[in-house]
């Protein structure tokens, strides 16, 4: 599971014309499911996107998380974050979930956002959609499931 964030003052998501979700000072995720992501997987990187500090505190420093802002989300499902360009200069995604898949993860990841912040909106499953934003900083960050889990 892959998710590309970036710290906004605000972002929206339009399909056909339509407002679909937004939110406010906060985090855009861009988030693309794996085939081979598992539940542990997902809550791990949840939980890493809730605790890590790049909201500034009083001094100006990345140190506080966005729960300790109080802030925002939008979550938009990406599959393209994996394509696999090594073949090539047309990317294919035989690594990205199926459809099926991949909602399900993402529907969970989106709750499970939900049970800590107070706003957390949604672009629209396998829909053409428009994202706009004013990227805060700018911070726009890559974490992968994988470059999270225990090395044993």
């Amino acid at each position: 599971m892959i998710a590309l964030i970036q710290r906004v003052r605000e972002a929206r998501v339009e399909v056909e014309g339509e407002t679909v979700g937004a939110c406010g000072y906060g985090l855009l995720i861009l988030l693309g499911v794996d085939r081979e992501d598992t539940e542990d997987d997902l809550a791990r990187l949840a939980d890493k996107l809730l605790k890590l500090r790049i909201f500034p505190d009083e001094n100006d420093k990345m140190n506080r998380s966005i729960v300790d802002v109080n802030g925002e989300a939008l979550v938009v499902s990406q599959f393209t974050l994996l394509a696999n360009y090594s073949h090539g200069n047309r990317p294919e995604y035989f690594q990205a979930a199926p459809p099926d898949m991949a909602n399900a993860y993402y529907e969970a990841f989106v709750a499970r956002l939900r049970q800590t912040l107070s706003h957390v909106g949604t672009g629209r499953f396998g829909a053409h959609m428009e994202v706009s934003l004013t990227n805060s900083g700018p911070v726009t960050i890559v974490l992968d499931s994988n470059r999270l889990k225990k090395k044993d």
